[in-house]
């Protein structure tokens, strides 16, 4: 049996210079040294293995065995969404009618500044709420460079794209998370996120302007920009505070779209060029119109997306696929919290009710659609596997790293740490999010991680525990496009192995300005000039 230690030492600062190391490696590596995702992340496992067991005592194998209890998660909770979700898209590739969903998209606008909004934004916080995962970075980033944007240029914008919804994405997946942990009402946590991201959602169509065309994108198309920036906000604050925030973002994606739709028709940019590399715009496939049909087709996939998981989540249903469902106590791995509560080393085999598992049936389902065959299907599907090559190892290292940091007590040691800064915790609340989300990957994770910290530190401080817990989340949605997974994700699917370091130096601006302003807001909500926002 293995206690954890939050303070080895015997110096709090000094335990949480050590526990920061591997994280610091990470963003080192990748944003300095540019190296690949993969040798990043098994260079921090390797490192917080020696630190678990050299600083906090933990026995080596109880580290390699939290090391594989975290790989073996990653393979349910990313690797088979994203295979999944990649697998739809590229479905409709060998179909053709993905020729049709890129002329669909044209026609709202062949403006690339204005396509990105409406793919990257827009439709990405569509499959964000449905599956997330790496999904919607893998398909806006394909989707993108489809219509003549450079791979990389891509890539970034469809993490940087990635923000707003992830705080209720998969179906509110990482609100539940946080109400589960806490013990406290999820919807609170939700409406309280709700008033901070749909803020930063107003912001995000702004900065992918500014990604495609620099200053220029923003002064000619910023009505648009706040056409979709606005309605996604104002639609994601009222749904997640009055109706549910599990269906928040579903709505506000397709309130998002036929703003854009609008603001286009009212006030159409002029046509200027934008370089945006890849130069494949111009092709023969973007050229001729579709019929109804056609594009009810192309659009199919997605829509039975929406449907499968509307279905699943109705509790008859849902308690049927649970049903399926199994939990066991992983072989091996016995830990206690400093306290001597038992820490949760359960893995959950939930087979049906699985996200990825819902994409597979949606993808199923499309193959009578699109009319695939079932032989041609299969080797798509190991095509798609293929595709993803060392982004793979890349994840597996990564959610090795988050729970051998998390069983050893790192996480821990920083989360006291921080939580020491006292009433300015209120400003860092949001970073400890932003770590957490780092490390795992989702936001969902980091709620895992570091709601309970976040609830507790704010009784010590007699603050509002939604509003730190609903920091965490918020927070942490900025280092989705920075966390190793996700850049290997995105250059999976941006053809662009190996290249993780160089996207990472290109979207960990935005991400730190963000977070930055997060910070800010959080810790105003703390305060009288903003409590007012705190339900």
């Amino acid at each position: 049996m293995y206690q954890q230690n939050p303070d080895p030492t015997g110096s709090l600062l000094l335990s949480a210079l050590l526990a920061l190391i591997p994280l610091v490696t990470v963003l080192v590596l990748l944003g300095g040294f540019k190296w690949k995702a993969h040798w990043a992340g098994l260079t921090a496992l390797v490192l917080s293995i020696g630190i678990a067991v050299a600083v906090y005592s933990m026995p080596v194998g109880t580290a390699l065995n939290s090391a594989a209890f975290g790989a073996a998660t990653s393979v349910l909770v990313v690797l088979w969404i994203t295979f999944n979700a990649i697998w739809i898209y590229n479905l409709t590739v060998e179909s053709g009618h993905f020729n049709v969903l890129r002329r669909a998209f044209s026609s709202i606008s062949d403006d690339p500044r204005v396509q990105a909004i409406v793919i990257a934004f827009s439709f990405g916080a569509l499959l964000e709420a449905l599956a997330g995962g790496g999904g919607p970075v893998a398909i806006c980033s394909v989707m993108l460079i489809a219509l003549g944007v450079n791979p990389m240029k891509a890539a970034a914008l469809a993490l940087v794209a990635d923000t707003a919804p992830v705080a209720f994405g998969g179906m509110g997946n990482p609100i539940t998370v946080l109400g589960t942990v806490t013990g406290l009402p999820a919807e609170h946590f939700g409406a309280m996120a709700g008033r901070q991201v749909s803020i930063l959602a107003v912001l995000v169509p702004f900065v992918l302007v500014l990604i495609v065309d620099g200053k220029r994108g923003v002064r000619e198309v910023w009505p648009i920009a706040l056409a979709a920036g606005l309605s996604f906000g104002v639609t994601q604050y009222l749904v997640s505070n009055f109706v549910s925030y599990k269906l928040c973002d579903i709505i506000a994606a397709v309130v998002s779209v036929g703003a854009v739709v609008l603001a286009v028709r009212i006030r159409r940019p002029a046509a200027v060029p934008v370089t945006v590399g890849g130069g494949s715009s111009g092709d023969d496939s973007l050229r001729g119109t579709d019929s109804r049909r056609d594009i009810a087709v192309a659009f199919a996939p997605y829509a039975i997306i929406v449907v499968i998981f509307a279905l699943a989540q109705i509790t008859a249903v849902k308690n049927l696929l649970e049903k399926a469902t199994t939990k066991f106590a992983w072989p091996g791995l016995h830990i206690t919290a400093p306290n001597g509560k038992p820490v949760a080393t359960v893995y959950t085999l939930n087979l049906l009710s699985a996200t990825g598992t819902l994409l597979l049936v949606s993808g199923l389902l499309s193959l009578l659609v699109l009319r695939v065959g079932l032989g041609k299907a299969v080797a798509i599907y190991g095509r798609t596997i293929r595709q993803f090559s060392w982004a793979i190892l890349a994840i597996l290292a990564v959610f090795a790293l988050s729970y051998v940091m998390n069983f050893s007590g790192q996480i821990t040691t920083l989360g006291v740490w921080l939580a020491g800064t006292g009433a300015f915790f209120a400003f860092l609340s949001p970073v400890v999010g932003w770590f957490g989300v780092t490390i795992t990957g989702t936001d969902a994770g980091s709620n895992a991680l570091f709601g309970t910290l976040q609830t507790t530190a704010a009784q010590q401080l007699n603050a509002s525990p939604f509003l730190f817990g609903a920091s965490n989340s918020s927070g942490g949605v900025m280092a989705k496009m920075i966390s190793p997974q996700n850049l290997a994700i995105g250059t999976a699917a941006a053809g662009l192995v190996g290249k993780e370091g160089e996207l990472f130096r290109r979207v960990f601006g935005w991400s730190l300005l963000l977070l930055l302003l997060m910070c800010v807001l959080a810790y105003l909500q703390s305060t009288p000039i903003l409590g007012w926002m705190v339900p």
